[in-house]
């Protein structure tokens, strides 16, 4: 008898490790498999795991493309049985109607998990995203930010958010209906799945402030007539599954790195930008990406040079002179870190690294031939050290921290490193 519970695909791979990690918050088992898998491999998983995903790269597509990309691996989730589907999105719910639309991937949904009411949540209040009377809300620095006001979000290259209200954002992707429960038609989880009854052709935008909502909409979402199809973050992951167990153990914290650490960045993010400075400050050695082929032999060199003294090295992307298109960096940044990576592994350098920015991971991960990744340490927040399982008896084994260009303290790579975990030198 299958024990699957529900299953997910990211639409990128940052957030489709950040689901991954807050079901194991909640006491779930969980695989998570790069590309989809065999139907033997994936029904294996089901009847083994509570949760499965699929992490995927639709948050970089055009609607041309996304169709291909997101039915197939929906397709093989819906065909697990699982009583609810969940397209993971990011948590400022960065997309527009020609770059990784979350309306077309709505409409993708109904149409392969079933046409019934879409659940949609973008609060993760833990990660500092809210959302209220269908406004939303990502603190940055400490401040929270409407989210067309965020510095990141609303100056993002490929996204810019322009809209804080979530369900006209919405509209402007999809032609089916969009509308809201607010925080005043909360008065219990039957009445908000009630409410969410009453709307079967809608999307449905929620709010939530706190991870006391996240838990009264979860009840509301798991009472619904399966199967569910929901969109959202990682808090919606958190509202899927629910009070935690107190027979799971506990995540691991921390891991300390058997030797130098290798970063890579095509994330332009000012946070990122401080990380970068704070690990030069902490004796790494950071340069720009060696994305001119031309001169890449002699970035190799001193990168090698480095890793074999056993100095932690850091590529940076946001001083580079770079292609305007937006798709055109994307596939230079992603096969330039993941050639990095591969030297570096190739030569015994290093085996633990950091992929900054969520879309970056997801090329690289894929270009690495990865095929699955498991949690080792969450060593603070929503930072995931994660272990890469793939055919290569090389890229198998390697550590991977994929982290969204936002995310994480100024310290974050030597804490890496260092294997230092959130309140522990």
């Amino acid at each position: 008898m299958s024990k699957i519970r529900a299953t997910f695909y990211g639409d990128d791979f940052t957030g489709s490790v950040d689901a991954l990690l807050q079901f194991a918050r909640r006491g779930w088992s969980g695989r998570l498999f790069v590309g989809i898998p065999s139907e033997r491999r994936l029904r294996d998983a089901a009847g083994a795991c509570d949760v499965v995903g699929i992490a995927g790269i639709a948050r970089s597509l055009s609607n041309a493309d996304l169709d291909a990309e997101v039915r197939p691996a929906l397709t093989a989730l819906a065909a697990t049985g699982a009583p609810i589907v969940q397209y993971k999105a990011c948590s400022t719910a960065d997309s527009s109607p020609t770059v990784g639309s979350i309306g077309r991937a709505i409409e993708i949904g109904r149409e392969v998990v079933g046409a019934g009411v879409v659940p949609v949540l973008f609060a993760q209040p833990d990660f500092g995203r809210f959302t209220a009377f269908s406004h939303h809300f990502a603190a940055e620095r400490g401040t929270v930010y409407r989210l067309d006001r965020q510095p990141t979000m609303s100056t993002h290259p490929s996204t810019p958010m322009t809209e804080s209200d979530l369900t006209l954002h919405l509209r402007a992707q999809t032609s089916l209906p969009v509308s809201a429960l607010t925080l005043t038609d909360y008065s219990s989880s039957t009445t908000i799945a009630a409410h969410l009854q009453d709307r079967p052709d809608h999307a449905v935008v929620l709010d939530a402030l706190t991870n006391e909502h996240l838990d009264m909409l979860g009840v509301a979402i798991r009472s619904l007539p399966t199967p569910v199809f929901a969109v959202g973050s990682g808090g919606l992951s958190t509202a899927i599954a629910g009070h935690s167990n107190p027979e799971a153990p506990a995540l691991p914290t921390k891991t300390a790195a058997t030797g130098p650490v290798l970063a890579v960045s095509g994330s332009r993010s000012s946070q990122t930008r401080r990380q970068m400075d704070a690990a030069a400050h902490a004796g790494w050695l950071v340069i720009p990406m060696p994305v001119d082929a031309a001169t890449r032999s002699d970035a190799l060199a001193k990168i090698d040079r480095a890793l074999s003294s056993g100095r932690s090295v850091a590529l940076s992307s946001d001083d580079l002179t770079l292609p305007t298109h937006a798709s055109e960096v994307l596939d230079l940044l992603a096969e330039t870190a993941s050639a990095v990576i591969a030297h570096a592994v190739s030569v015994g350098a290093c085996r633990r690294f950091i992929v900054c920015g969520g879309d970056t991971s997801s090329r690289v991960t894929t270009l690495l031939g990865i095929d699955s990744l498991s949690i080792v340490a969450c060593p603070r927040g929503n930072i995931v050290l994660l272990r890469a399982h793939a055919q290569s008896t090389a890229i198998d084994g390697i550590e991977l921290l994929l982290k969204g260009g936002q995310v994480g303290d100024v310290d974050l790579f030597d804490d890496i490193r260092a294997g230092k975990s959130e309140g522990n030198a």
